[in-house]
């Protein structure tokens, strides 16, 4: 346990404009929660910053103290890197400044909001980029570690529209880097997650969408999951780029748009988003709609902060979570074993998710950011919740197992990486990919002050 002096701690309070929690402060345990409850963790010190200059005191802080140092934006950090026992939190979460350029089709946003926020503002003029399919999901961690959401095949990966980032190093420089300003950085950034410091604003592309998409739900009886999955991989070959889509294999909730007598029983969803033209939206997502008999169809025009949003109540906060994902080109190949996985949910909770790539992804150069699995036509997310820590080892367990049943070989996405380790985070990059991020994480931290992340360590480790 760290100690400090309240001559110490009294002058870091005067430096910050925002708010410095401490242990015996009333507010911590709120102020130390986050979105994951797995990690229960008490952090020594909190700062609550409300620009960048908090930022900068709060990382001399840490560096001269030597305290471990965990950077906080949304706080949805599945491995629970958001937060650190006996050191610094630094929670962005104050910083929410957004400034959208109509006409140049950019936002600039600080790293402490959440996509409903950068939704709400860019919507204004008919304008998005790929954001989290859960709304409350900060940017800053989803955008760095790559950014699958509902426009991923019509405006590619978030890194992909990162265009310029301001960030804070670990010697306590803060600065601008963008495609003619250290574009090595911007490279690694581009899908190498949080290692080479904090990023306080980050710059993005806009597209045209909406406010109204054509875009929803369809659910079938889990007796068809593999009628589905074939179905599925027959109706995304070939779909335009504006045709997102997904299929999530779970237990039906008691929700009022779904027949009772199906309620707590396997259920088969299959999302998507059409982010065209909205009159030629019910021809485009007919054939994710006729893929097996139907339970309930709630595709339709919808705003697109409405489809952003509408899984939030399914993802609360305060629930036991872990996530695990491999990329796969196979579904034909994959469809047996995902259903047999399917068949063994450990709670209702539990979901398989198989989501359609390609598009605009797939069409960005290997080597053109650090998120370099191009290749793969779709993704595995296998999403293990429980609502306390009774159920969760075997929901962990479930999850690991449901991945390996596509091989152990399969490449991993890095936000989907339910632990850290370095085996994990090796999987999630090629071998050159890796390398160069290792060169990055030398110039601009090599004492890897920011190793709570899916962790690059420098090539001589601190």
């Amino acid at each position: 346990m760290n100690t400090f002096g309240e001559a110490t701690l009294g002058e870091l309070a005067q430096a910050l404009r925002g708010d410095l929690i401490r242990p015996s402060d009333p507010g911590y345990d709120e102020a130390r929660s986050i979105w994951n409850a797995a990690h229960d963790k008490r952090p020594a010190l909190i700062v609550r910053c409300q620009g960048v200059a908090d930022v900068l005191k709060a990382v001399e802080f840490a560096r001269s103290e030597g305290l471990p140092l965990a950077v906080r934006g949304g706080g949805h950090s599945i491995p629970g890197f958001s937060t650190v026992d006996d050191g610094l939190v630094l929670d962005l979460s104050p910083m929410k400044g957004i400034r959208v350029d109509p006409e140049g089709r950019t936002v600039t946003a600080q790293a402490g909001c959440l996509w409903s926020d950068v939704d709400a503002e860019t919507q204004a003029f008919g304008l998005a980029v790929t954001g989290g399919i859960i709304s409350t999901t900060g940017i800053s961690g989803f955008a760095l570690g790559g950014g699958i959401g509902w426009l991923v095949r019509r405006a590619g990966l978030t890194c992909d529209n990162l265009i310029a980032a301001d960030i804070v190093t670990a010697d306590g420089q803060y600065l601008h880097t963008s495609e003619d300003e250290r574009p090595e950085l911007l490279w690694a950034l581009r899908g190498g997650g949080g290692n080479f410091g904090v990023v306080t604003s980050l710059q993005f592309r806009l597209y045209e969408v909406g406010p109204t998409v054509f875009s929803g739900l369809v659910f079938y009886a889990g007796e068809h999951a593999e009628r589905v999955l074939r179905g599925f991989r027959t109706a995304t070959a070939g779909a335009p780029d504006e045709l997102t889509a997904l299929v999530n294999m779970t237990t039906a909730p008691p929700a009022p748009f779904l027949p009772e007598e199906i309620h707590g029983k396997p259920i088969v969803a299959v999302g998507g988003m059409w982010a065209g033209r909205i009159e030629d939206g019910d021809a485009a997502t007919r054939p994710l709609r006729e893929l097996a008999p139907v339970v309930t169809d709630l595709f339709g025009p919808m705003p697109y902060t409405a489809m952003q949003g509408l899984l939030d109540p399914l993802y609360p906060r305060g629930m036991w979570n872990y996530f695990r994902s491999a990329f796969f080109d196979d579904l034909d190949r994959a469809a047996a074993p995902l259903v047999r996985e399917f068949g063994r949910l450990p709670n209702p909770l539990t979901e398989i998710h198989v989501h359609h790539l390609g598009g605009a992804m797939g069409r960005v150069p290997a080597d053109a950011t650090a998120f370099a699995t191009r290749d793969q036509e779709f993704i595995l997310n296998v999403v293990a919740r429980s609502t306390d820590a009774d159920g969760y080892p075997a929901a962990v367990a479930w999850a690991r197992g449901a991945t390996d049943a596509l091989g152990p070989d399969a490449p991993t996405y890095v936000n989907f990486t339910g632990e850290g380790g370095a085996d994990r985070v090796r999987a999630a990059y090629p071998k050159d990919t890796y390398e160069r991020l290792v060169a990055v994480k030398d110039r601009y931290d090599p004492a890897n002050l920011f190793r709570l992340n899916q962790n690059i360590s420098p090539s001589v480790p601190a």
